[in-house]
């Protein structure tokens, strides 16, 4: 029995799957138990290296770390959103004078990496007297990169759709802006929605780049908290809480995902019209005329 990509497995091929299986795992569980004990052999998990997340200060500093990171990540993906949103309409308008210099802004920013524009934003511009905080710097940054990845996420949903819609859409007298937002658009977010997520994601972690401009955020607080002689110079206590907290993070927005998707399809389904009380009348309808 075969299906319509591959070949279904027979007994001795799944036995051999599973015995592949047992062995992957075996040797990930191998390496995590080595690098534990690694850890615990070179004293990471002293109460020294632990102690402090016992001060009062340092839990202040772990929480503006993880505030900073949320507000440039909140106002970074709402930023890009926009622009994303802008420059594929752009990019889709049939006016070269819209499309041209659109798809010309798009394609440099995806092409310049997202650390050399923070660095021209923070240490370039204010050669030229125009002085930018790191925040701005970082959210700028963020901005433009991961608006010119959604931009172009965007305008590859709306042309997956059949060419159908809009045309059907255009036969009823609709605009093109009808046509995009009430027809195109709630269409392709359903498919553009894992990808969007995704690139969410990265631009949560992108804001990690930060630090090297001097932006105090989750990263930063790391930094200086490992380099401190005062608890044994921590750098992996401190990195393991910090990776955990991005994390949880980026599953929190994975759940999200989730949660949406779930929703979407739910609200996709049709309620069957319950027909009892019409039936009636059409029967009653009918003795009547009888």
């Amino acid at each position: 029995m075969s299906s319509v990509l591959f070949d279904v497995p027979g007994p001795r091929a799944r036995l051999r799957y599973r015995i592949l299986t047992v062995v992957g795992i075996a040797v990930l569980l191998g390496a995590l138990a080595y690098v534990i004990y690694r850890f615990y052999d070179t004293g990471q998990f002293t109460a020294r290296k632990w102690s402090w997340a016992e001060y009062r200060v340092q839990q202040e500093a772990l929480f503006n770390g993880l505030l900073n990171t949320l507000r440039a990540f909140a106002v970074g993906a709402v930023l890009a959103m926009l622009f994303g949103a802008v420059f594929a309409a752009a990019r889709l308008s049939d006016h070269v004078f819209w499309r041209g210099p659109s798809t010309v802004v798009v394609e440099f920013f995806r092409a310049v990496p997202l650390l050399i524009m923070m660095f021209f934003f923070y240490y370039g511009l204010p050669t030229i007297g125009i002085k930018m905080s790191p925040f701005m710097a970082v959210v700028l940054g963020l901005t433009l990169y991961n608006g010119s990845v959604l931009a172009e996420v965007f305008r590859a949903g709306i042309n997956s759709l059949p060419k159908g819609q809009s045309e059907a859409a255009y036969a009823l007298g609709m605009r093109k802006t009808q046509v995009m937002v009430l027809v195109l658009l709630p269409q392709a977010l359903r498919a553009m929605l894992p990808t969007i997520i995704s690139q969410l994601v990265v631009l949560l972690k992108d804001t990690a780049l930060g630090f090297i401009i001097t932006y105090e955020e989750l990263l930063d607080w790391a930094r200086d908290l490992g380099g401190q002689l005062l608890f044994g110079r921590p750098y992996v206590p401190v990195i393991i809480v910090a990776s955990a907290i991005y994390i949880g993070l980026c599953l929190l927005l994975s759940w999200f995902a989730t949660y949406l998707e779930k929703r979407n399809r739910r609200s996709k389904k049709v309620l069957p019209i319950d027909t009892g009380d019409a039936g009636n009348v059409v029967a009653g309808s009918a003795m009547g005329q009888v």
